[in-house]
């Protein structure tokens, strides 16, 4: 029967849009709280709860409301559920209001309504005389292949290409238009279907204002989270990228977290590259693991010996904007587009493992590890693979956050390196964008010596700011620390633990 029909494809719909709420709700928490196993785990726990107080909410539902009830809980889920990820944009940039406290309500109003959901079709499937064996199977097949159907939609098309307010007004729409015609093909059994006709079609043009004007919402919840004019946005597979402009300083955040501003990250990446450079004056090849904008090619291209500098990022928009934007190829001299470059977009681990190239420096420029993902690539797995890509005489030199704001994260980068059997030189520069930032300088040999002056232009390096680099004072001494191992990833606690104290 077409009825029947209609209700399977709600028992789809109904699976589809439950878990993108879900995977939405874990994705901006993580977007704007930090990345962690703690924000999916316990967003998920509590989202299984919620359906489990729905489900035990269902038996209340007099039989003669069911399918009454099911199209009206269809269309508050769409509308909460699609209002969600605006919502929540909007609290955290704008509102004084606990963003956690409003983000776990949700998850909890929405995962009770779509527990609900599946055991009040199953009660207008056995009213329909099915056959309790057949309507099981058939409910449950579809309900597992709607979460299937959505878990490979959300992160390849729709949180990249729509972004996570339209994924989820996308998925309320769908939600409210399954109710809709629900309601029309069983209009039998619904009470007042008059009026539950007319909600549907507010909720469903409420959500469609929201999905044309979500590009200029965010925008605006972005604009108040930032402060400055936002001058680029991208949401990628891998990340939420922004670059912000105030008078002549542009800024980067990925994930909300601050990269660089344009005023000082010169020090940064001088730092970064040139302590290690000048004890190679016969250096010919280079690696560059992340670092996609580009400044630290920039400040290898410096040398005229290097004959070849690969780049690996994994984000390919993200090198192509830093590539093609006039205002960021000003920043970075054009280095993506130079003729010694070669750009490769790949996971960097991955990529160690497939190459047999060997580097006289490889640079480690990576996003802080902020979460288990990141963290492998700092472990020591990693940092052994990077040790057979270099040559006999070579360096590797590790981004490793700060050593005055996580000092147990920092160190452990240093111990990580050892145990992965370097030698090592930790050093550090004050940028004032950051503060207090740490490297970590190794080699498999145990010559290097500090330098007392560059053979290339520099802004922020001499004799005297680099022999203060591989100073350490007394208030930044060497706490006792594990390697970063990826049994454990010691190294993710110790950098949650760390910025921890600094978070309000």
């Amino acid at each position: 029967m077409f009825a029947d029909r209609i209700l399977i494809l709600s028992v789809f719909i109904v699976a589809s849009c439950g878990l993108a709420y879900e995977l939405i709700a874990g994705a901006l928490s993580s977007y704007l709280l930090g990345d962690s196993v703690l924000q999916y785990s316990s967003i998920i726990g509590a989202y299984l709860f919620a359906m489990g107080i729905g489900s035990h909410l269902s038996k209340y539902v007099r039989d003669e409301d069911t399918v009454t009830r099911f199209v009206e809980i269809e269309l508050l889920v769409g509308l909460i559920g699609g209002l969600s990820a605006l919502a929540l944009f909007i609290v955290f940039a704008w509102l004084a209001a606990p963003f956690r406290t409003v983000l776990y309500a949700l998850v909890i109003i929405i995962g009770t309504l779509v527990g609900m959901e599946i055991p009040l079709v199953m009660r207008i499937f056995n009213a329909r005389r099915a056959e309790f064996r057949d309507m099981v199977s058939r409910v449950l097949t579809f309900d597992y292949l709607g979460a299937l159907a959505v878990s490979l939609l959300f992160p390849l098309l729709m949180a990249p290409k729509l972004g996570l307010a339209r994924s989820a007004l996308l998925f309320g729409i769908a939600n409210v238009i399954i109710a809709l015609v629900t309601a029309r093909c069983l209009r039998d059994e619904v009470r007042s279907l008059r009026a539950v006709m007319a909600r549907g079609l507010i909720v469903l043009a409420v959500l469609l204002g929201g999905f044309a004007s979500a590009g200029r919402m965010t925008h605006w919840a972005e604009q108040g989270l930032f402060g400055d004019r936002i001058v680029h946005a991208l949401s990628t597979p891998y990340q939420r990228l922004v670059i912000t402009q105030w008078k002549d300083e542009l800024r980067l955040y990925l994930n909300g977290n601050l990269q660089f501003s344009s005023l000082d990250e010169h020090r940064y990446h001088e730092a970064l590259v040139h302590p290690a450079m000048q004890n190679l004056p016969a250096a010919r090849t280079a690696l560059v693991l992340g670092g996609g904008d580009g400044f630290a090619v920039r400040e290898l291209l410096k040398y005229p010996q290097l004959q070849k500098v690969t780049l690996v990022d994994l984000d390919p928009q993200m090198t192509q904007l830093f590539s093609s934007a006039a205002n960021l190829t000003a920043l970075n001299h054009n280095a993506l587009n130079d003729k010694r470059v070669q750009v490769i977009n790949a996971d960097a681990a991955q990529w160690l493992e497939q190459s047999r190239d060997s580097f006289d420096l490889v640079v480690i420029d990576l996003p802080d590890p902020s979460n288990y993902a990141l963290g492998k690539l700092y472990s020591v797995p990693m940092y052994r693979l990077v040790a057979q890509h270099l040559a006999a005489n070579g360096y590797v030199v590790v981004q490793s956050t700060s050593p005055w704001y996580a000092p147990h994260a920092y160190w452990c980068v240093a111990e990580t390196l050892k145990a992965a059997g370097l030698n090592i030189w930790p050093y550090h520069a004050h940028v004032p964008s950051f503060g207090e930032w740490g490297y970590v300088l190794a080699a498999p040999h145990n010559r290097f010596t500090v330098p007392t002056s560059y053979s290339v232009p520099t802004r922020f390096l001499d004799a005297d700011s680099t022999r203060a680099m591989f100073s350490f004072p007394a208030d930044l001494q060497v706490p006792k620390v594990e390697p970063n191992r990826l049994n454990d990833q010691a190294l993710v606690r110790y950098f949650e633990q760390d910025w921890g104290r600094f978070q309000r």
